[in-house]
């Protein structure tokens, strides 16, 4: 009887490997806008707990002087010292918060009052937010064109 040789080989072909990496790419480049995604996220819930801080400071001030600090259009943020120090906020926060992203008003949050009413706003990076309106607060434009503002209550 005669033996038969297989000659067997073991590895991938070429066409194998290239569907392989094929597919590892679609996945990674899915990966990556999500990604991309849950840092602006991130950034717009930074702002809106900025924005809920700003405004308890501010209650203790009108609840201390019995009005609210009138102000114009004004910023708000560490990013811009030399406006801050006339905030009414500064008194009862021991740093005020800066914009993470630095994109809208020069890094800082819009502060408006009258004296008896307020206004505090902010640029969301993502414009799918529920949360966010299409009214810029003080006038000032960002590029997602979505802000998020926060009025006495």
């Amino acid at each position: 009887m005669k033996r038969k040789k297989f000659n067997i080989q073991k590895g991938f072909t070429l066409v194998e490997l290239l569907i392989v990496v094929g597919i590892i790419g679609v996945l990674a480049t899915l990966l990556m806008a999500n990604f991309i995604g849950v840092r602006q996220r991130a950034r717009d819930a930074q702002r809106k707990s900025d924005l809920r801080q700003l405004q308890s400071a501010l209650e203790i001030y009108r609840s201390d002087q019995g009005t609210y600090k009138a102000a114009a259009g004004t910023t708000l943020g560490a990013c811009l010292s030399s406006l801050q120090a006339g905030s009414p906020a500064v008194t009862y926060m021991s740093k005020i918060p800066c914009d993470p992203g630095g994109s809208y008003n020069s890094g800082s949050y819009f502060y408006s009052s009258t004296g008896s009413t307020y206004t505090l706003g902010a640029c969301l990076e993502n414009s799918a937010d529920s949360q966010g309106t299409n009214t810029s607060p003080g006038g000032v434009g960002c590029s997602s064109g979505i802000y998020y503002t926060v009025i006495n209550p």
